[in-house]
């Protein structure tokens, strides 16, 4: 589980970066982020919708193995960013751990928000 400074708190920012930030689209994730340069650590939220996975047991398990992903890579991350990510495709309940790490690694690195040596 994320640590609390690494959450959205409240729909209003989470609507804003949908609204402002870029966007980076794969088969099934879209990732929409932002930079807000006063932050110190990066915010991350993933949104199932009921259309990708009917049952809430799915789609809670689809966000669990997400956040994951990203807890494992918070301080490779720019510390200034707001990510959200949008599952596209009910497909990632069926991935394997290897092919969902792989899928973060290579749209992270699509969206420029990797820390630079």
């Amino acid at each position: 589980m994320l640590a609390f400074k690494n959450r959205f708190h409240g729909r209003g920012i989470v609507r804003a970066v949908l609204r402002t930030g870029l966007a980076v689209r794969t088969d099934t994730l879209t990732y929409k982020y932002r930079r807000s340069p006063h932050r110190r650590h990066p915010r991350i939220a993933v949104v199932v919708s009921k259309k990708i996975q009917k049952s809430a047991v799915g789609r809670n398990r689809i966000r669990r193995r997400l956040y994951e992903e990203f807890r494992q890579r918070l301080d490779q991350l720019e510390p200034s960013s707001d990510i959200v990510v949008i599952v596209t495709s009910g497909g990632i309940v069926h991935m394997s751990s290897q092919e969902l790490h792989r899928l973060v690694d290579d749209s992270l690195i699509q969206t420029g928000l990797y820390k630079t040596p």
